[in-house]
């Protein structure tokens, strides 16, 4: 079974705050997914549907300028269908019923 690589849109967690970002471009070498990209001094979120929250921006940044939720969404539902052996469930439905078929 294969699993695609586009995820739902403006669902991600992600947050940046611009006015604590040194632009120290670690964020950017941690990012699997080329989400964030620096520019004038600044990180700047430049693909926010591509971030699977798997946290390593966050985690790596001494200044506390991105969060993240790291652990939940549609990231968190395929990496546990592969893991299980099961399908996606990655709760992201409108009513608040686990939803399935994240991708």
């Amino acid at each position: 079974m294969g699993y695609c690589l586009k995820y739902l849109k403006n669902v991600v967690t992600l947050k940046l705050d611009r006015e604590k970002c040194t632009g120290c471009a670690l964020c950017t070498d941690v990012c699997p997914r080329g989400v964030l990209l620096v520019q004038n001094h600044k990180a700047e979120i430049i693909n926010r549907d591509q971030c699977i929250e798997c946290g390593a921006c966050s985690k790596n940044c001494a200044f506390d300028a991105i969060s993240v939720k790291s652990g939940v969404g549609c990231a968190q539902a395929l990496f546990n269908a592969i893991l299980t052996g099961g399908e996606p469930v990655c709760g992201c439905s409108k009513d608040g019923k686990p939803s399935s078929g994240c991708c």
